[in-house]
């Protein structure tokens, strides 16, 4: 058997004791798109909130980690909402929320698959060889894919956590990664002229170019990531 057969085997003799880790990483696929359905039809509530109040802010940042943390809405439509509603005063604290969401995904990405990493070390000690090589480069993984629009920010969090890598890491260069996608979705809602018209706007010519070049980015970043750490 490879390598890959044998940690796919793993994997599944691992879920098939443990539903709930199913559950969990089929929540953090799932769940967004269907908060964004669910808010897409809701959108309009936000009309009656407003932040004036050190309160406020508190509520907002605390909401907001908690939807994004528990992957019950997508990190860019937070952003979209927030520049719409809010404006530019609310970015500190979308990015403080983000932050916070991170710490709360990648602590339910450790408890919901505990024990899944030591049995593929144990199990596939060359694999756990090719992770102890790139201990080094961790920093640049998580950089890229938390720039690249293909991974999920909650996805992501699981990622990382099953990856054994430092919350610190996930931190420190998840953020600056994150921030591109983040403030060109608020920047969409900050100049709308509604919410509609901010969410139509991510699907302009502009944002698909510069979607694309994140991609880019984020695939040759990763790619140079693994290849390097093969040498």
């Amino acid at each position: 058997m490879t390598k890959k057969g044998r940690i796919f085997k793993t994997i599944r003799a691992y879920f098939g004791k443990h539903p709930s880790g199913i559950f969990a990483w089929l929540w953090v696929t799932l769940m967004p798109f269907v908060g964004s359905v669910i808010f897409a039809a809701n959108y309009d509530f936000l009309d009656d909130y407003q932040l004036y109040t050190a309160l406020d802010y508190f509520i907002y940042t605390v909401i907001g980690a908690l939807l994004m943390g528990l992957a019950l809405l997508p990190t860019t439509l937070i952003a979209l909402a927030s520049g719409f509603y809010f404006g530019w005063v609310s970015l500190p604290f979308l990015i403080l929320g983000y932050s916070l969401a991170s710490i709360l995904g990648y602590v339910l990405g450790k408890l919901t698959n505990m024990g899944l990493t030591e049995k593929l070390f144990k199990k596939n000690p060359k694999f756990h060889e090719a992770l102890e090589a790139r201990k080094g480069k961790e920093g640049s993984l998580v950089f890229f894919v938390r720039i690249s629009p293909i991974v999920p920010f909650a996805i992501s969090n699981f990622l990382f956590a099953n990856l054994n890598i430092k919350l610190w890491k996930v931190l420190v260069y998840g953020i600056p990664g994150m921030l591109t996608r983040t403030v060109l979705a608020f920047a969409a809602g900050v100049l709308a002229s509604s919410y509609l018209a901010a969410k139509e706007s991510m699907n302009s010519p502009l944002q698909w170019g510069i979607g694309i070049a994140l991609l880019i980015i984020g695939v040759a970043g990763i790619y140079g990531y693994v290849k390097k750490s093969r040498k």
